[in-house]
């Protein structure tokens, strides 16, 4: 059968993904895609009853399960038994999604140090913390999935979770932000370049951060060429398309994921 027949061609079922932050907001929406598509997905946060809140909303919606490990990915030590729970639990990872992060608002001449270690360090640098501790779960993914010569029938995903915040200046100050998911957009990139090779891919998808749209939602409405605020199926069916057959050869991109606002000229409505 050509893979662009049946249901193969977006298949996720059967597949192993842990997506962090995983209780809510994008996180929730991506988790959802991915269970109801037959995934096996465990989710992380730091709230043990907000995720097994979730996982338990989820298992009721199958077809694919949804399981708990909590941590708080601030903290290098919860990364390290996060993966030592995963790993007693499971041989492969199929698909990580990096999504845990945090933000902080404040003016220029009062935005704290502690800003910046913060969110660097959630958004940023746990990222690569906890990429590098999966790497061999998720080597041991491609691997299963086969090769044909040199080339990895069904690569591995990272998919890490940015913000258009991060690929142009905001207009509002946000700076630790900002600037730790311009540095997670290209951290994805030199993900891309280095594992592609294992079969392995990374690719972000930049959003529109959640607490911009629960804020400013109307006045975003206003800029946004297609007229509306994001979906959860649209950011979870964009990691499922990333995570499937269809996106295999999909590897160090940046998906902007935002209606157009970055892009949107002056309406022609008259």
């Amino acid at each position: 059968m050509s893979s662009f027949q049946g249901s193969n061609l977006f298949n996720v079922s059967g597949k192993v993904v842990l997506v962090t932050g995983g209780s809510r907001g994008i996180g929730k929406s991506i988790a959802t895609a991915f269970v109801s598509n037959g995934a096996k997905v465990y989710i992380s946060s730091r709230s043990a009853k907000d995720c097994d809140e979730t996982a338990q909303e989820l298992n009721k919606l199958g077809p694919g399960t949804c399981i708990t490990i909590a941590a708080d990915m601030q903290k290098l030590s919860e990364v390290d038994r996060l993966v030592k729970e995963l790993s007693e639990k499971e041989t492969t990872l199929h698909v990580l999604v990096n999504n845990a992060g945090a933000a902080w608002g404040d003016t220029v001449d009062d935005y704290p140090d502690a800003a910046f270690t913060k969110l660097l360090t959630l958004n940023l640098q746990r990222v690569f913390s906890l990429t590098q501790k999966c790497l061999p779960l998720l080597r041991a993914a491609a691997k299963q999935g086969g090769l044909d010569g040199q080339t990895y029938r069904d690569p591995s995903r990272i998919i890490n979770i940015g913000s258009i915040e991060g690929l142009s200046v905001p207009n509002h100050e946000t700076y630790a932000y900002s600037a730790s998911k311009a540095a997670l957009h290209h951290l994805s990139r030199n993900f891309a370049g280095r594992l592609g090779w294992e079969g392995i891919t990374s690719n972000t998808i930049a959003c529109v951060m959640a607490h911009t749209l629960k804020t400013l939602g109307d006045i975003i409405v206003g800029s946004i060429p297609l007229q509306r605020i994001g979906r959860p199926e649209d950011v979870g069916g964009t990691a499922v398309f990333l995570a499937s057959p269809a996106g295999s050869w999909v590897n160090g991109a940046t998906i902007t994921l935002d209606g157009g606002a970055i892009v949107a000229m002056p309406s022609a409505k008259l």
